[in-house]
């Protein structure tokens, strides 16, 4: 299977197809290399990194980033995230240079020592780890994955499925690569399904003291306990790809930490996810005989409290979605102060629940796109999905 090359793209578009070609390269490079001087060196002149970066790309048809700009171009990655909320701590991201780490075990091994640091004893710390690039006869490896912590998604002979629907193909993948799967609960912790080059995906177990995860207890009811719901601690996504000057990172693990409406209101709630409003309105005996008496509204906030109360009585960091907006509106303030242009998506941008009742809510945004940025690409979904593998 060839993998997907990183583009140059087109701006504003979202479209990211075909890989780039020594030109665009070199103008995307000198793009950059221009924006790491102007807000890192400010006064200084880019004509010879330029330079030195242009006789690079026309001797090897790449370049490398230096250390300093791969922290720089990673941070503003998640300055320029248009899906994202919680970017006015973007400054604070920790970039972990594992581009010398090309091979499976070795990526699979840093993607553990990842989640420890991200996890910091509950105190959850921005983090991002950059595997090797892709090079021209040279693809860098990939990760499966979508998130290096997800839950197995078994199919059972009825056409449902045990555990978390959305990951129930690549959990078929994973068991066909050799897995012998979990032991069969809703929130068996799946492998890493990590792939190296051209070559074939293999699956590497997580070690359990890399994997923090919460308890979930309703703060006046034990539905969540007798339930036994969990959920991981760290939400650090590994399917999208690290775009910086024209180079693409296709493992590039990175999290923030959680707000509590991405736990509560969509993987939880979703109907196609683990789907659990209606079995939490017939324990809590709200009527279901109509959408009229709010039962989804009534079920959800109580999911969503139980979640936060949960994440905060076990010292891990979450965010709720009132102070998550409040913040957004502080970093757009502060970036337009600086003369900076914030994109945004507003239909991410706004919370999943009590939308209306945020200040994100009631503005609209700039939805252009910016580079460096981290972007999703169709065969990174599909591999998601467990498909691909020839």
């Amino acid at each position: 299977m060839p993998p997907d090359r990183c583009p140059a793209g087109r701006p504003g578009t979202g479209e990211h197809s075909a890989p780039a070609e020594p030109a665009g390269l070199r103008r995307d490079a000198e793009e950059f290399i221009r924006l790491h001087h102007h807000e890192e060196l400010p006064g200084t002149d880019p004509a010879r990194r330029i330079a030195a970066v242009r006789s690079e790309i026309d001797a090897t048809g790449t370049y490398l980033h230096t250390s300093e700009e791969l922290v720089f171009g990673a941070r503003v990655a998640w300055r320029n995230s248009n899906r994202c909320i919680g970017r006015l701590y973007w400054r604070s991201l920790r970039v972990r240079d594992c581009r010398t780490a090309d091979d499976a075990e070795s990526v699979a091994r840093e993607c553990a020592v990842h989640l420890r640091e991200a996890t910091n004893g509950g105190r959850i710390r921005p983090l991002i780890t950059v595997f090797a690039p892709d090079a021209p006869g040279r693809p860098g490896p990939r990760i499966w994955n979508e998130q290096l912590v997800r839950y197995a998604g078994y199919f059972t002979g009825d056409g449902g499925v045990i555990g978390d629907p959305r990951n129930a193909g690549l959990t078929a993948l994973a068991l066909r690569l050799g897995w012998r799967g979990g032991p069969g609960t809703p929130f068996d912790v799946l492998p890493l399904v990590v792939q190296d080059g051209e070559g074939k995906p293999r699956c590497f177990e997580l070690p359990r003291d890399a994997v923090l995860e919460v308890e979930l207890h309703h703060p006046e009811d034990t539905w969540s306990t007798e339930w036994g719901l969990r959920w991981h601690a760290v939400p650090a996504i590994a399917g999208m790809c690290l775009e910086i000057g024209g180079i693409c990172y296709p493992a590039s693990p990175f999290n923030g930490w959680y707000m509590g409406t991405e736990i509560g209101a969509r993987n939880l709630a979703d109907t196609d996810r683990y789907d659990l409003l209606p079995r939490i309105a017939d324990r809590l005996g709200y009527d279901r005989s109509s959408d009229r008496s709010l039962w989804k509204d009534r079920a959800l906030v109580e999911l969503n409290r139980a979640v936060l109360h949960s994440f905060d009585r076990a010292g891990v960091t979450v965010a709720d979605h009132h102070t998550e907006s409040q913040r957004f509106l502080t970093h757009l303030e502060r970036e337009e102060s600086r003369g900076r242009v914030v994109g945004a998506d507003w239909a991410w941008i706004v919370p999943p629940i009590s939308g209306s009742a945020t200040p994100v809510f009631h503005r609209t945004y700039d939805a252009r796109e910016w580079r460096p940025a981290y972007v999703h690409h169709e065969d990174a979904r599909s591999r998601a999905r467990g498909k691909g593998l020839v």
